[in-house]
């Protein structure tokens, strides 16, 4: 099952020895070259756990929610609202930083290369240019790189697979910690500025969840402070509402949009829903937006224009020129197939190559060197296009930045220098915008080619960057190109404004590589300011979806997929319904007695074969001829808090004296429960007895052993569970279903297919 596939055997890599690898996977893989770690799509990694989304209803948990009245759980929901807002806030200031530091670090760098190539212009030597940008661009890519591979390895790439496994119910080491996010906005700022083909809008969505997960908490264990605020929502169920709250806020910062943010958050992340939740969410948006607003129209030196809602602003687009008419539809849905197709196109290439890098590059050096490596090509490719491109435009009543002169005549500039030498938001807005014949088509044709290569390479790097922008600079060109093949055919009509087909193009090429639909609609609707275009947008991505979807899966999926995460779907297999829970049941089950020794619990805690998180917990009569009935569900974590708290008695009959462990006893030790391996107990203690009957879940959700998969998967999916026992007709337990016993089945070319588990 582990040998690696043969399709990716590169033999002139094996002059490099990366033994010290490779030796954690000598048990399970036979040694077939030493450079090569073995990864296969079709695996699930246990490395990683669930949530415990659902409440454990234990006698402690009733006690505490019966001495709460009516007042404070008003306080509690006015908590929640403080949270929401302290999340919109924060995530806005954020946003504001990355923006205002990015700006003026950009500005600089371009300002040094562009007096340098104007110097050089004139007396020759255009070479020395080339290597001043290739070099500030790679030092700049290094360190951002340098300080994800080897401080914080979760905080690369975007961020937004990661959040989706996380609202999934899947939990992801380290990633929603205080290092994070530092790492993350240090990233982001030093791969855009090093001019990597990247955006700074997705990690945005990740920064917003770590926020949420901070505040919601009111500690922060990378600080070692504990503010003892908010204690009463140091649990699975808050947090996880809270960080789809952030995620929201994220991306209504990054693209001006609160409603898309609240539907982003609906469709891509959270599995549990309610009224009040979306309420909170779309106030959180809306903070959020509003806070960058401020802050960005002060920073200009306009405080009460309120004119920049998000990080990237596509800019108005007028109705009456830009209106749309009835034949135009076809045309629009027809550029949706050619999104699609691209899309397809990239997703494919990057496939490949995550695995390539997966087997490869995997040392955080190697990761650094290949950044560097990208970043270089990235200005050497962009200085090339700008030095053999003939484009000249007229500099009068241009909104161009940085204008390069380069070979053009006195008073014209080089329109392709306006497409590299500028951060990507701009170029976006310079394609939507700039008039008709602004660009030559022989100019965006090279340019998308060009683009779509570099931005496929750099996604996956070691480095901090979203894909949304890339993918819209990608569309917006081959958009603009359409429109102005379309303008040539039909001699000039007034319909084909290429700004319009820019837009559309985008779109669809955005659509077909990440295959968001509700959400990405809205964000586009809200980002152009314009309701007009409601219609063809949806049209456009609803085909490329399509089209994409036939060939390949969606960017982020395809990611989650490589990383081995067991991520459950909204459904089932469709072909599944002749699988029941008996088959699908992890057995033999570990169960514990309600009265139980001490030293049985932690010699099953620490046995690490099994190392499983939920143990049934069964009648303990000694009396054989009762039946030993399921009575309840307890979890590794409650076991490690009883046994740190010594909550246990010498003999089963005394009543236990000591004092009792209160819920916050529970809260105080969440997220970071320790290992059984820090828990010393004395010979004597293992002979004691421990009463498990007050903290078990004395009502955990059971499913009868004939239940169809599709039937518990439904159960599972619905209340973000992370047990499911199975019992047979007498109650007793018989099984135990768990997310990766559902995430192991899956749809593939041939059929419903089983994905095997791997330590790795």
């Amino acid at each position: 099952q582990l040998t690696p596939s043969s399709f990716l055997r590169f033999g002139q890599l094996s002059n490099v020895d990366l033994n010290e690898d490779i030796h954690e996977l000598e048990t399970e893989v036979p040694r077939q070259r030493p450079n090569e770690i073995p990864h296969n799509e079709k695996l699930l990694s246990l490395k990683y756990e669930s949530l415990d989304y659902d409440n454990s209803e234990n006698q402690l948990f009733l006690e505490e929610e019966r001495r709460i009245n009516h007042a404070a759980f008003r306080t509690v929901e006015i908590k929640r609202w403080v949270i929401c807002a302290m999340i919109g806030i924060l995530t806005g200031l954020v946003a504001c930083f990355i923006d205002i530091v990015v700006e003026n670090l950009a500005g600089l760098k371009y300002r040094v290369v562009k007096d340098n190539i104007d110097k050089f212009t004139a007396k020759g030597g255009l070479s020395f240019s080339l290597l001043l940008w290739a070099t500030l661009n790679a030092s700049v890519v290094m360190v951002g790189s340098v300080i994800v591979a080897f401080i914080e390895p979760v905080a690369a790439g975007s961020g937004i697979p990661q959040i989706k496994c996380y609202l999934n119910g899947v939990k992801i080491p380290h990633v929603v910690r205080l290092k994070t996010l530092v790492i993350k906005v240090c990233g982001v700022i030093l791969s855009v500025v090093g001019g990597l083909a990247v955006g700074k809008e997705g990690p945005m969505i990740h920064s917003g969840s770590v926020i949420a997960a901070g505040i919601s908490q009111g500690r922060s264990t990378s600080l070692k402070r504990d503010f003892k605020i908010f204690e009463y929502f140091r649990r699975d169920t808050e947090k996880r509402d809270f960080v789809s709250a952030g995620a929201a806020a994220g991306v209504s910062a990054a693209f001006g949009a609160p409603v898309g943010g609240v539907l982003f958050s609906l469709e891509e992340g959270a599995s549990f829903w309610n009224q009040f939740l979306t309420w909170r969410i779309f106030f959180a948006s809306m903070i959020s937006t509003f806070t960058l607003n401020s802050v960005l129209s002060v920073y200009h030196g306009n405080a009460w224009d309120l004119s920049s809602p998000g990080l990237i602003n596509f800019g108005r687009f007028d109705s009456e020129k830009m209106g749309y008419t009835i034949q135009e539809i076809p045309i629009f849905i027809f550029m949706g197939v050619v999104g699609g197709i691209l899309g397809a196109l990239f997703n494919a290439l990057n496939y490949w190559l995550t695995m390539f890098r997966i087997r490869y590059i995997h040392r955080p050096c190697l990761q650094v060197v290949e950044a560097m490596l990208v970043a270089a090509v990235t200005a050497t490719v962009g200085f090339v296009m700008i030095y053999c491109s003939r484009d000249c435009q007229p500099i009068q009543g241009s909104s161009v930045a940085y204008p390069l002169q380069l070979f053009c005549a006195d008073g014209e500039y080089n329109s392709m220098a306006t497409t590299f030498f500028n951060t990507p938001e701009k170029s976006v807005v310079n394609l939507f915008h700039d008039p008709p014949g602004s660009y030559n088509p022989m100019t965006l044709g090279m340019f998308t080619l060009m683009y779509f290569f570099l931005a496929c390479w750099t996604y996956g790097l070691t480095v901090s960057a979203g894909v949304f922008i890339p993918s819209l600079l990608i569309g917006a060109a081959w958009g603009r190109l359409f429109g102005i093949s379309l303008s040539y055919l039909t001699k000039g009509s007034i319909w084909a404004d290429p700004g319009k087909y820019a837009l559309m193009g985008a779109a669809a090429q955005l659509g077909g590589i990440v295959r968001m639909t509700l959400s990405l609609t809205v964000i586009m609707m809200e980002a152009t300011g314009n309701v007009t275009y409601g219609f063809p947008i949806m049209l456009v991505l609803m085909t490329a979806k399509i089209v994409g979807d036939y060939f390949v899966e969606g960017l982020y999926d395809m990611h989650i997929q490589l990383q081995s995460v067991p991520f459950l779907h909204w459904e089932a297999p469709v072909t599944s319904h002749s699988l029941t829970a008996r088959e699908v049941m992890s057995t033999p089950v570990t169960c514990l007695r309600r009265i139980e020794r001490v030293g049985t619990v932690v010699d099953i805690l620490s046995d690490t074969s099994s190392n499983h998180n939920g143990f049934p917990v069964v009648e303990s009569n000694p009396d054989t001829t009762q039946v030993a009935g399921l009575r309840g569900l307890i979890l590794r974590s409650q076991l490690i808090v009883l046994l740190k708290h010594k909550v246990f008695v010498e003999r089963a009959n005394l009543s236990l004296v000591q004092r009792r462990l209160k819920l916050k006893d529970f809260r105080d030790a969440y997220p970071r429960f320790p290992p059984i391996q820090s828990i010393h107990v004395s010979q004597d203690e293992r002979e004691c007895m421990i009463d498990l009957s007050e903290f078990m879940n004395p009502s955990p959700y059971t499913v009868p052993q004939e239940a169809s998969l599709p039937r518990v998967f439904k159960l599972f999916r619905a209340l973000g569970l992370r047990h499911l026992v199975v019992v047979d007709n007498r109650n007793e337990v018989v099984g135990m279903v768990t997310r990766k016993d559902l995430a192991r089945y899956r749809l593939g070319k041939e059929g419903l297919e089983e994905l095997s588990l791997a330590q790795t």
